[in-house]
């Protein structure tokens, strides 16, 4: 590992007290170095998600030995690497998945959590990706179990999250129907092919599933609400439906009564990716590149992107977040790399 070249400070984002937006502040940091089986990249992009507010927040810490730096997936090129690396060299692109330190202009990653940038796509385009591919393949795929033919639920269908899922959803075969809170999300979420559109604002979501099934229902369906979604989830489940929570942005569970689930045979399950280990991350990392990457090479699957923000803007980012006012992925890009 020849380091040598490498700048010793680097720009970085920092939480200086949990609070609002305003605790993010532009500072600076020594340049990390690659451990036995790392890669340093140079950040290009990083994208924007909701954990980063809850971190901000003070409510999601990162894990134990993981970067205090907010930002849990970037883009950008190999500039060293440590020993016993063997999957990637100086130079190559990369997009990757990281328990924190995004939102900086140097980050290490494991590299069996770094995949190749597919095709063609821009730094800000692989950005965008690895958060939410990795979280709706793990959920919805592994967890969920969604199979070609299958309904799928898509709670908040203009969120990252859902984007992906609505994506991934039809390009794997499924039927697939999202939830959204205005005639334009409704709209954008037809675009990005979803079989019905249903704005919750307007419609009850349980009797259009129902009557969008002939009163079957969904068979997975994806939340990041809770709240009194758990309970009507049920109702609109399938027999022997799977239910994956992804969030619970309206608190806990409210009257709920479970013999829908045992009457129906259902399986309530969700996850959070943060935490996992490296190991277990790189499961899903090498699923991904069989299974999606091709899809995202030849473009039939393609990161979709709201807003660029530059890495001293964070703050202006997580308002946007926080407001749910975007529709696709936000991303910061770091100053060598801003146009």
């Amino acid at each position: 590992m020849n380091t040598s070249s490498l700048p010793d400070r680097m720009q970085i984002i920092e939480i200086n007290q949990p609070g609002g937006p305003e605790r993010l502040v532009l500072s600076q940091r020594p340049v990390p170095r690659p451990a036995p089986g790392y890669l340093l990249v140079r950040v290009a992009a990083a994208g924007v998600n909701r954990p980063d507010v809850m971190q901000r927040q003070g409510h999601y810490p990162p894990p134990p030995g993981a970067s205090d730096i907010p930002g849990l997936e970037i883009a950008g090129e190999v500039v060293a690497v440590g020993a016993d690396v063997s999957r990637f060299v100086n130079g190559d692109r990369v997009c990757a998945l990281i328990a924190g330190g995004g939102y900086a202009e140097y980050c290490v990653v494991h590299e069996t959590n770094a995949l190749p940038v597919p095709g063609a796509l821009s730094w800000n385009e692989a950005a965008a990706i690895p958060e939410t591919f990795f979280t709706v393949w793990t959920n919805v795929f592994q967890r969920g179990r969604l199979t070609a033919g299958e309904t799928l639920l898509v709670h908040g269908g203009t969120s990252g999250i859902g984007i992906v899922a609505v994506m991934l959803g039809k390009a794997f075969g499924a039927r697939v129907f999202a939830t959204a809170g205005s005639a334009a999300k409704c709209q954008a979420v037809m675009t990005l092919g979803a079989d019905a559109a249903i704005n919750y604002r307007e419609q009850d979501f349980v009797a259009e599933v129902k009557r969008l099934t002939d009163g079957r229902g969904a068979d997975v369906i994806v939340d990041l609400i809770a709240g009194d979604y758990v309970a009507r989830n049920y109702e609109a489940a399938t027999l022997d439906g799977r239910i994956v929570q992804l969030g619970v942005q309206q608190g806990a569970a409210k009257a709920l009564n479970l013999m829908p689930m045992l009457a129906k045979r259902l399986t309530h399950t969700g996850s959070t990716l943060r935490p996992r280990s490296v190991e277990e991350k790189a499961v899903i990392a090498a699923e991904l590149q069989q299974q999606v990457w091709p899809l995202l090479a030849d473009g039939n699957v393609r990161p979709l992107i709201d807003k660029v923000f530059t890495l001293g803007d964070a703050a202006e980012a997580l308002r946007l977040m926080e407001s749910s006012g975007h529709i696709d992925k936000i991303v910061l890009v770091m100053p060598a790399f801003a146009g």
